[in-house]
């Protein structure tokens, strides 16, 4: 098995066009082609998780964090970045990154967190926008069936969780080719009335190729009438952060120590337990800061997220408890969803579970 095949299969549950701008989700070293020996999952990639990928004869590490963030000058070991590329090189490693993408799904890392705390009827916090486009084309009534199943099935056409959605409308195209024309109704120089359907979906902006190249290479038609439009809709099954409730309602302190056990966090920073009950919180796995006025507007009681700033505390207002557990502490168990997500699909190779805490910050 090629490790191409590993990293499209992650791409289709979390697809590289919904990672943040900042990112650098995907291939960091490696060939995709190369042979895949086993599988190493890891939150952050450094020399420590090299190694153990060499002891346990992997040569893919699927990590969360990309180890590169912006370009690199040289490569020359001068920092942890640095030697943490050669190594892997070196050794024949391929690098892949699965970062704000992952973040971005409904089954991503804030799933993961929503579940741990045992959150339900959960709903994404900020649904993301400028993601979703609506196609619009005319096509002969014989054909429009087929057409619709192709491009159903090449991703077009899915609304929350609906599949296969599409308005039709039923009218009279006229068109008359001319001498270089090659229609496939009617004849050169003579207008030609044709029953069409005028068929409507709609189209995932990072589909949106793949779809069109559908539709051109197989509708009847030399010249494919259609029109494509970015809709201002939100696709609520994918954006930041989550938020759901508590099947019963807990007082803020127990809570407090029941989020303390199930996210096995040494520590948690957290504002005046101005709530006397929690019962609908939001969640965001790694930075949430920017999710704060979110968590308000769906009036959740706590907001569970991490490294917020000292004078963003203040920005609680009162209004909401902000719960600061810590960055690895937010995401440790995304290594099980990666690794979830890879048996499932795959049993040609062994996917490991780093054993190494690559937490950077301690606890007294």
């Amino acid at each position: 098995m090629k490790i191409n095949e590993i990293t499209i299969y992650l791409e289709s549950l979390a697809p590289l066009y919904l990672q943040e701008d900042y990112d650098n989700s995907g291939f960091i070293t490696g060939n995709k082609s190369w042979n895949v020996s086993n599988v190493l999952v890891c939150l952050d990639c450094t020399e420590e998780v090299v190694d153990e990928a060499i002891a346990k004869s992997c040569n893919l590490i699927v990590a969360h964090h990309p180890i590169v963030f912006s370009g690199l000058k040289s490569i020359v070991g001068k920092n942890y970045i640095e030697r943490t590329i050669i190594k892997a090189i070196k050794n024949d490693i391929a690098i892949y990154a699965i970062h704000t993408n992952l973040d971005n799904i409904k089954d991503g890392v804030n799933a993961v967190i929503a579940k741990k705390i045992g959150l339900e009827n959960t709903k994404i916090l900020r649904p993301k926008k400028d993601i979703i486009k609506k196609l619009s084309f005319y096509c002969p009534v014989s054909d429009a069936q087929r057409l619709k199943d192709l491009l159903w099935e090449a991703g077009a056409g899915n609304i929350g969780n609906y599949s296969h959605c599409s308005f039709s409308t039923t009218g009279q195209g006229t068109f008359m080719g001319n001498d270089d024309s090659k229609p496939s109704f009617g004849q050169k120089n003579v207008l030609h009335t044709e029953k069409e359907e005028k068929i409507e979906m709609i189209v995932p902006s990072y589909l949106q190729n793949k779809i069109l190249n559908t539709l051109f290479s197989e509708h009847p038609y030399e010249e494919v009438a259609y029109e494509i439009h970015l809709l201002d809709n939100v696709n609520q099954d994918i954006g930041s952060g989550m938020f759901g409730k508590l099947k019963t309602q807990m007082k803020s302190h127990d809570f407090l120590k029941h989020l303390k056990k199930v996210m096995q966090t040494d520590c948690i920073r957290y504002t005046d337990l101005n709530k006397e009950h929690i019962e609908t919180v939001a969640v965001c796995g790694g930075s949430g800061s920017f999710l704060l006025d979110d968590a308000k507007k769906v009036k959740a009681d706590i907001f569970i997220t991490a490294d917020f700033k000292y004078h963003e505390f203040f920005d609680a207002e009162n209004d909401i408890i902000i719960a600061d557990i810590g960055h690895y502490e937010s995401e440790q168990f995304t290594k099980e969803l990666l690794c979830e997500f890879l048996n499932e699909k795959f049993t040609k190779f062994a996917t490991h579970l780093s054993s190494i805490n690559t937490n950077p910050i301690n606890y007294m």
